[in-house]
């Protein structure tokens, strides 16, 4: 319950995506249920860190586009030069929170054996076998070398962009309006994750014709095109208001900074993605004067579209356990994943007061 969130949460702080989460389910599903515990705990938190570490990865487009609307900013926040400042922020912040979901999950809800409604179940013997049943894992399993191998070039490519992130110096430069700039690190991730995706190709001999069959491609494939849609939707009403938000927010923002994180988190679950929620919300928050050391300190408010159970790692987290101790109950909002959310991203967001005043940003 403690060590499955953190690894799904460097799963995605490697990867910039929380949909590796769906490679983890089944094995951490089949460690509780054979260890008596309750697959939600360690279940429902896992898919929520998962989440909570996009604003923490490097090669996320969420902290990529934060980081240039700081950088861009009219009011520039002092002693801030880059993304690496902002991983300096939300990188302990994200995993302090994810410390303090696992604490919480290690009690919630019953213990299976305490459980009445589970064990009731648990009398139809085809329930059992379907709870109990081998699962596929990958626990004791040796694996050949060309999966060591894959992995390699994986972290090769994110060790790579890392450090042209920061060392901007690194990266080719091109004339801007007369000003010499660096390559975009948007560009740049690009350009190394479609390099890595070739050199597997090449070097590990994998059967190009399976990938589009894989789960994981098609579930990323369908969120790209769902949050794509969503983007541009919200992009659009987000232009057309931005003069009455700019009218109705910005006293309230300013003189009550905190709900800057209420406002990013809404917003986030509107749209169903953390990078979207940025792009519509930031810079709009940066015209009505809300600071940048707000920004950076609240940074993990933007990861709200738990509040329903509709993103596609969760359902696929409910699919997974078997037991169906993780579920959505019976007015929707209350089911697995809204209190691990909320403990999760609200306990980031204090660290990430704390951190952003400890590195100088907030007075």
């Amino acid at each position: 319950t403690i060590l499955a969130p953190f690894v799904t949460c460097f799963l995605t702080i490697l990867c910039g995506t929380g949909h590796v989460v769906y490679t983890m389910m089944p094995i951490i599903y089949d460690i509780a249920i054979k260890n008596g515990i309750r697959p939600e705990r360690p279940m429902a938190a896992s898919s929520i860190s998962s989440q909570m570490g996009i604003i923490a990865s490097p090669v996320s487009v969420a902290v990529v586009s934060l980081t240039a609307f700081l950088l861009n900013a009219k009011t520039h926040l002092a002693g801030f030069d880059g993304y690496v400042d902002l991983l300096k922020i939300t990188i302990p912040a994200t995993l302090c929170g994810v410390l303090v979901v696992g604490i919480f999950s290690w009690f919630r809800g019953k213990d299976l054996d305490k459980d009445e409604e589970f064990q009731e179940r648990l009398k139809d013997e085809e329930f059992k076998k379907y709870v109990y049943g081998d699962s596929k894992t990958l626990l004791g399993v040796k694996l050949p070398g060309v999966q060591w191998a894959a992995m390699w070039i994986f972290l090769g490519a994110i060790a790579i962009v890392a450090i042209l992130g920061a060392f901007p110096e690194l990266r080719p430069h091109f004339e801007v309006k007369g000003v010499s700039k660096p390559m975009s690190m948007v560009d740049t991730i690009q350009m190394f994750m479609l390099l890595a995706g070739s050199a597997l190709l090449i070097f590990t001999k994998v059967d190009a014709g399976k990938i589009g069959k894989n789960e994981i491609f098609r579930s990323g494939m369908i969120a790209l095109v769902a949050v794509f849609g969503i983007s541009w939707m919200a992009d659009t009403m987000f232009a057309v208001h931005t003069p009455m938000m700019k009218a109705a927010l910005g006293s309230v923002v300013q003189d009550y900074p905190w709900t800057y994180a209420i406002m990013l988190l809404l917003i986030s679950k509107f749209v169903n993605s953390q990078a979207a929620a940025i792009a519509a919300f930031v810079p709009l928050a940066l015209g009505i004067g809300v600071h940048p050391a707000i920004i950076v300190a609240f940074a993990p408010a933007c990861y709200g579209y738990y509040i329903l159970p509709t993103y596609p790692s969760d359902l696929a987290t409910i699919q997974f356990d078997r037991s169906g101790t993780t579920h959505i109950g019976k007015f929707v909002i209350n089911h697995s994943f809204i209190l691990p959310g909320l403990i999760g991203v609200f306990s980031s967001c204090v660290f990430g007061y704390i951190f952003a005043m400890f590195a100088g940003y907030l007075g």
